[in-house]
């Protein structure tokens, strides 16, 4: 019940955050559409915490900022590398123990692992990582143990 109220609310909020519309007749759409999704879900028997997960709902935000700010200096790194005369450049392969509990916090981890760039997880290797870096600068087990640690964090509130 509390999974499918938060799903509608935020359906709803999304709505109306895209559609900038704000007339009573639109409102009220908004709300049906985001309410029959909601039946539809539990419907189907997928509202559970894999489909709305709700333990990771604490300081997700704050992590979001963060990992927008790793992208940015991602970006320039990358950019600097792709632009330089003699692109210098020596890809690695690393592994990294991942430290979450949930499936979700692991599929959290290795996604923002993927989505700064200049490093990719291209695999699991039992409880491991594996992650190609552009540059060995970007294989730095420090930085990737701190974002490790940040999803680890918001996993657990």
């Amino acid at each position: 019940m509390l999974r499918g109220l938060i799903l509608a609310l935020g359906l709803f909020g999304l709505w109306l955050l895209l559609s900038g519309v704000y007339k009573p007749l639109w409102i009220g759409l908004g709300a049906a559409s985001a309410i029959a999704v909601t039946l539809l879900v539990a419907r189907m028997d997928v509202l559970d915490s894999e489909g709305l997960p709700a333990q990771m709902r604490f300081g997700t935000f704050r992590y979001w900022g963060w990992l927008q700010a790793e992208i940015v200096k991602a970006n320039l790194a990358v950019t600097k590398i792709l632009l330089s005369p003699r692109m210098n450049i020596s890809p690695s392969i690393v592994r990294i123990k991942p430290t979450q509990q949930s499936d979700t916090g692991r599929v959290t981890f290795a996604n923002s692992i993927t989505l700064t760039p200049g490093t990719v997880t291209v695999d699991t290797d039992g409880d491991a990582f594996i992650v190609h870096a552009l540059d060995d600068s970007f294989a730095d087990l420090d930085a990737l143990s701190d974002m490790d640690h940040r999803v680890t964090v918001i996993e657990k509130r």
